[in-house]
């Protein structure tokens, strides 16, 4: 477990921009804070890191958005408005773990129980416009949890 804080909005890209660097297909990433603490601007981060240069957008009431970039399909999910029983229709089935995706859940404390492996990254608000991230590697390999640390360091 590690953490960063970020002081902008900038800077969250910034880090999710670093972070892309090692994430491999087949991951999921949860992402948990409160409304407005930094979900879907470190997302836009991690498209940029990506390659994706086209405007990223909240799946807040679309739910599911997806983004082709040259390494894999990103699935950008978003349960804020979902019960736990409300997720089970949504598909997720079909991409989740999936060869040449990545998936990366808004609200995903919501269903990570059902998940064998996930990247989590809580987002705190520290005062208006700072935030501390927290990173943590759960059912992954310490080789992976490394590369995570590694890629936010550098």
């Amino acid at each position: 477990m590690f953490k960063v804080r970020s002081n902008s909005a900038d800077q969250t890209i910034h880090y999710g921009q670093k972070l892309s660097a090692a994430l491999r297909e087949r991951q999921v990433v949860v992402l948990e804070g409160a409304l407005g603490g930094g979900k879907t601007t470190f997302v836009k981060g991690v498209l940029k890191g990506l390659g994706y240069r086209k405007r990223v957008l909240s799946p807040s009431f679309t739910l599911i958005r997806r983004y082709a970039t040259k390494k894999f399909l990103v699935y950008h999910v978003d349960l804020y408005r979902l019960g736990k029983r409300d997720t089970y229709g949504l598909g997720m089935d079909d991409f989740i773990y999936s060869p040449g995706t990545l998936t990366l859940i808004e609200w995903g404390n919501k269903i990570k129980a059902d998940f064998d492996r996930y990247i989590q990254i809580k987002f705190s608000f520290m005062s208006r416009y700072r935030r501390e991230l927290l990173f943590s590697a759960r059912g992954c390999g310490s080789k992976e949890s490394a590369a995570l640390r590694e890629a936010l360091a550098g």
